[in-house]
């Protein structure tokens, strides 16, 4: 299943907007991807369209032509696209690895590369307490997970 990353997809649509007008587009689009399934969705995205398309139709193309890679997303319960709506998370500790090994230029063995790596990852929850929060955000999504993936977590406990 392939599915567009939502912010990302709003990101580029501000791409083509004028400043003045990004508030009055995220509120347009919100109810887009909010939306409880695909047939609201499309009915919201109409409102968007008849709102904003006339001066913006740069936007409508981009949402119409991403539109497939989208609506695998809206079959998701909502606390799955809690999770799933963006890949910031990855893309935030991916930057801070490669600045990490580009800061330091080279390693003697692999040992010291994962130690570098390992402490990088120590440093983004240096008390140890983002353990607890991140258990509370995540218990709702792992039992949405477990039910929507059935049988493929089992076996995975630790």
């Amino acid at each position: 299943m392939v599915q567009q990353c939502i912010v990302h997809l709003i990101r580029n649509s501000f791409r083509y907007a004028g400043r003045q007008h990004r508030d009055g587009i995220v509120k347009a689009l919100k109810p887009v991807y909010t939306a409880p399934s695909e047939q609201a969705a499309k009915d919201r995205f109409d409102e968007f369209k008849a709102e904003w398309g006339q001066r913006y139709p740069a936007i409508v193309q981009l949402w119409e032509s991403s539109w497939a890679e989208f609506v695998p997303f809206l079959e998701y319960d909502v606390e799955i696209r809690r999770v799933i709506c963006t890949t910031n998370a990855i893309e935030s500790i991916n930057a801070r690895y490669r600045r990490a090994v580009r800061a330091r230029g080279h390693f003697p063995n692999e040992a010291a590369a994962l130690n570098c790596l390992y402490l990088v990852t120590r440093s983004l929850d240096p008390t140890g307490g983002g353990r607890a929060r991140w258990v509370m955000r995540w218990k709702p999504a792992l039992n949405a997970f477990a039910i929507t993936f059935a049988g493929r977590f089992e076996g995975t406990s630790h």
